[in-house]
């Protein structure tokens, strides 16, 4: 599996010229190594070559297991810079998007021969392509998520505080074996709604309250992420009208996602319907984005994305509208984009839910 995955990579490393690439985000390592650490202030590196040379750059604090690649391990008193030079190759040397300059700027002033130019693209459009495994990870991550946002509803009561709820979740995803949260929950109440990444408090409930509630675990390395809106007790004409533009607005771009859509068609798909409506200018972020091992990864689903949708692609549909100081919801699924369609990862129903009743 490793092995494949470093071969797609070099692949791509060959189309853009690289005869070198080094990554430093742990979980692009973990994706081709399978090995997982949080290096905190320490170099953690893997060295991919054109020569098939691979070198992973550890330390004395991390026990590594036996690898397939030469080892090169340091502890807190070597010279980094000193340890790598050697490994690379003259001319160009990319790096991903996550690598300090604390460590670039030495170990280039270390290698004058190389110069540093960004590579992330060679990893990152790989990671977004997901394999069979890693499907099935997004599945039961998704799985979890649906049945806990099912108990999180049920959970809510008279005098409950979005705290309260935000802590519940937190004991739900335990009590599944996640390893936590894939972002922070984006729990709302009522004109708190309005605010797309609102930060939950100690908010009471109340009759005629939205419920905006966009939450994701991570399970296996891999996250869930999904939004659903209810309404506490009743629900305002107005307010289940828009509701209803919103989940319309998510089945309609959903129905178009497949391989050769370019993105910013599906965006155009649910921002359009919103404007014919009036609430264009309610519809304030991009449709969607990318997810697989973090909720948000490279790429999105966005006016500005004119890339086209590739097999086995995961990004998220969620349109919402938000009206300041009133009302606010979001409509969100995950969906593995196919051939001729996608394959929605969430099973949560989209009608519209009155709780409390």
């Amino acid at each position: 599996m490793y092995e494949k995955r470093i071969e797609r990579v070099l692949a791509a490393m060959k189309d853009a010229g690289l005869p070198q690439l080094l990554l430093s985000d742990h979980l692009a390592i973990y994706y081709l190594t399978g090995v997982d650490f949080d290096p905190f202030e320490r170099f953690w590196a893997l060295l991919l070559r054109e020569d098939s040379k691979h070198i992973l750059f550890s330390n004395k604090l991390f026990k590594v297991p036996p690898m397939p690649m030469e080892v090169v391990t340091l502890d807190d008193t070597d010279s980094m810079p000193d340890h790598v030079a050697p490994y690379l190759l003259d001319g160009a040397l990319g790096v991903d998007k996550n690598l300090p300059a604390r460590f670039l700027l030495p170990i280039v002033e270390g290698k004058g021969t190389v110069t540093a130019v960004l590579g992330s693209d060679c990893i990152d459009a790989v990671r977004a392509q997901k394999d069979e495994r890693e499907k099935e990870l997004m599945r039961r991550a998704s799985v979890i998520n649906d049945e806990c946002i099912q108990k999180l509803a049920a959970f809510i009561h008279e005098g409950v505080t979005e705290r309260d709820c935000y802590n519940y979740l937190d004991r739900l995803y335990a009590s599944y074996g996640c390893e936590g949260n894939a972002f922070d929950h984006i729990i709302s109440f009522g004109a708190n709604a309005a605010d797309p990444h609102h930060v939950p408090d100690d908010t009471v409930i109340q009759e005629g309250d939205c419920i905006v509630i966009d939450i994701g675990c991570k399970k296996d390395h891999y996250c869930s992420d999904m939004t659903r809106t209810f309404f506490w007790k009743r629900a305002d004409p107005k307010h289940l009208e828009i509701y209803n533009i919103v989940r319309q607005a998510n089945e309609r771009a959903e129905a178009m996602v497949r391989a050769g859509v370019p993105f910013c068609e599906i965006d155009a798909c649910a921002r359009e319907y919103i404007a014919s409506f009036g609430y264009g200018a309610n519809f304030t972020h991009r449709l969607g984005h990318f997810i697989g091992m973090e909720d948000h990864e490279k790429g999105d689903v966005s006016s500005l994305n004119t890339d086209t949708v590739k097999a086995d692609q995961i990004f998220s549909i969620e349109p919402g509208i938000y009206l300041p100081g009133e009302f606010g919801c979001r409509v969100e699924d995950l969906v593995i984009a196919t051939d001729d369609g996608c394959e929605n990862l969430n099973h949560v129903s989209k009608e519209p839910i009155i709780l409390g009743i």
